[in-house]
């Protein structure tokens, strides 16, 4: 059975220049998470569009997920039995830090238990929307393997990473990877 990819941009989409939008063009099997609030999310909303997603596209998939779409991951894990193959968790927006956007809702506190699939958490080290420390606290508690990038920014369109390469090597890792549960 092929597994496929649900791209999961964070807050306000991910436009035409992010990784997420490259990865989307170059494969068409990867398949695009479009929530109905990109600006001002309950978190409870985007919950429920995840959870109907996988439901559409079954187990075998991996989330490829940015920004707000981290914490997403983490509160969808322990809002539903549904597993996933694993989840590429890039650049995780800390939603109770004085830098995280005013207007969404029910963002925090971070969820900071393990989640029950593989996920590899990527930090840069001059995120404005994430410290090094609590990028590293959150794979932590996720249980994700960290990989931490050096100075890339929020890892998004700004960062002009393209389709970035290492990126798309550590997506294949979790694609490549045997169930585990």
């Amino acid at each position: 059975m092929t597994v496929r990819v649900l791209l999961l941009p964070g807050l306000y989409d991910s436009g035409p220049e992010h990784w997420q939008s490259h990865w989307e063009r170059a494969d068409p099997s990867f398949v695009r998470l479009t929530q109905r609030d990109w600006e001002t999310p309950a978190r409870a909303d985007w919950v429920a569009a995840l959870d109907q997603a996988v439901s559409r596209v079954g187990e075998e998939v991996v989330l490829a997920a940015h920004s707000t779409s981290c914490a997403l991951v983490a509160f969808w894990a322990h809002a539903t039995g549904r597993r996933v193959r694993g989840a590429l968790l890039v650049g995780p927006s800390d939603t109770e830090a004085p830098s995280y956007p005013r207007g969404p809702t029910g963002w925090s506190p971070m969820p900071l238990a393990p989640i029950p699939f593989p996920t590899i958490v990527v930090a840069s080290t001059d995120d404005e929307y994430v410290s090094a420390g609590r990028a590293r606290t959150f794979a932590a508690a996720w249980g994700s393997r960290l990989v931490m990038i050096g100075a890339e920014g929020h890892i998004n369109s700004a960062s002009g990473l393209g389709d970035w390469p290492a990126g798309r090597a550590l997506l294949a890792e979790l694609l490549d990877a045997r169930s585990r549960g």
